[in-house]
């Protein structure tokens, strides 16, 4: 089983004039030491307009920087938007981040999940998910061909040469944000690595990859002419401490992830300035639902979370992807925990990965047949306009 990291650019309220400048300095320095410890990625959204939540506007940028400060580690866009940003940009973007870090970028894509990012951009939530095919279709060949044109639905493109080609041929590895169990089937079914934003048990990460590897294997439809990349990824609080007890300390503002992620998801775009999320979210952990949310994940000693994560592995997920930045969550405990898990506990789960390749090439060679599973995870309503 692979690690990421992963980065909302979350910065709850009240900001100090620094407070953006420090958020961004402190996370490169966080990549920093991962890529030196041997985490194998770190991930970076993109977000538009939601205070707070993720101050992640410009993950190309960022990442450009993280490039020039590790030399290992997978530098992954967990996503794109491509509901808001032309193909071409995109395809630009990508290569060129992709010749700075000697290919070492993963490219996730996603439509986004709210009215707030997208009516800026003149894009529709009801109809998104058809513009983001569209732009998949559009985006792709890019890579690839010294001549491309496209003429869809939603864009419309001349014969062109686009520059710079990536490094990695004929692409770097595809991705696809999926927070449901359909998306995950979606995902399969269109060859994209799925990159599971939302919290889930180990049962149902378990129901999500046998979802996954289905579609994959029963109902591959490629949108276009692309690599495929056979991988599931879920993403999981964390906070490794010498006890529990500290773990939960120092996780402060771990559920504040899921309280946000909820907030945006339901409520129609504030007034900037008036949205107080963070003031929201401390009424909001002293009731059950927030209390149960401080505790679990891959939150504690490294006794808990190998535990924990025996479990996850057990499902076969391909990668855990490790939520440390959030909410008030600090850079000298961020960094302390990176430390530790990879001091105490990542080798061993890095030393069983050759036996959980056997059983995916077992798994699309058809040798091995999975049951179709019935857990679902916590969902987050969806606004369906």
């Amino acid at each position: 089983m692979k690690f990421g990291i992963f980065y909302e650019h979350q910065l709850p309220r009240p900001w100090k004039e620094d407070s953006e400048f420090e958020l961004l300095q402190n996370s490169l320095d966080q990549i920093e030491l991962a890529d030196r410890l041997g985490y194998d990625y770190a991930w970076e959204v993109e977000h538009h307009f939601l205070e707070e939540y993720s101050h992640s506007s410009a993950p190309e940028v960022f990442l450009g920087a993280a490039s020039q400060r590790t030399s290992k580690i997978r530098l992954g866009h967990g996503i794109v938007q491509l509901t808001t940003n032309h193909p071409a940009r995109v395809a630009e973007r990508i290569s060129t981040l992709d010749l700075v870090s000697k290919g070492r970028v993963e490219f996730g894509m996603g439509e986004s999940a709210t009215t707030t990012e997208l009516h800026p951009f003149d894009v529709r939530f009801r109809n998104k998910r058809e513009v983001w095919e569209d732009a998949v279709r559009a985006c792709l060949p890019m890579f690839w061909n010294d001549a491309w044109e496209y003429h869809g639905e939603h864009f419309d493109f001349p014969l062109r040469n686009v520059i710079p080609k990536p490094r990695q041929k004929p692409h770097p590895p595809l991705w696809v944000a999926c927070s449901q169990l359909d998306t995950i089937r979606m995902a399969g079914m269109r060859g994209m690595g799925a990159l599971g934003f939302q919290f889930v048990s180990a049962e149902a990460a378990q129901a999500w990859v046998h979802a996954y590897y289905n579609a994959y294997t029963r109902q591959l439809d490629k949108l276009c002419d692309y690599e495929t990349n056979p991988n599931i990824a879920v993403v999981s609080q964390f906070m490794c401490a010498p006890t529990d007890e500290e773990a939960r300390a120092r996780a402060e503002g771990s559920s504040f992830f899921q309280f946000a992620l909820g907030y945006y998801a339901t409520h129609a775009p504030g007034v900037p300035g008036e949205i107080k999320l963070w003031e929201e979210y401390l009424a909001y952990r002293e009731t059950p639902k927030g209390q149960a949310q401080r505790v679990g994940g891959l939150i504690g000693s490294p006794d808990t979370i190998r535990q924990r994560l025996r479990r996850f592995e057990e499902s076969q997920v391909d990668q855990v992807i490790l939520l440390n930045q959030a909410g008030r969550n600090s850079h000298e405990d961020i960094c302390s925990s990176l430390e530790l898990f990879a001091k105490e506990v990542m080798d061993e789960f890095h030393d069983r990965e050759p036996s959980h390749q056997e059983w995916k090439q077992a798994v699309l060679a058809g040798e091995i047949e999975l049951e179709e599973l019935d857990t679902e995870p916590f969902a987050t309503p969806r606004r369906k306009l």
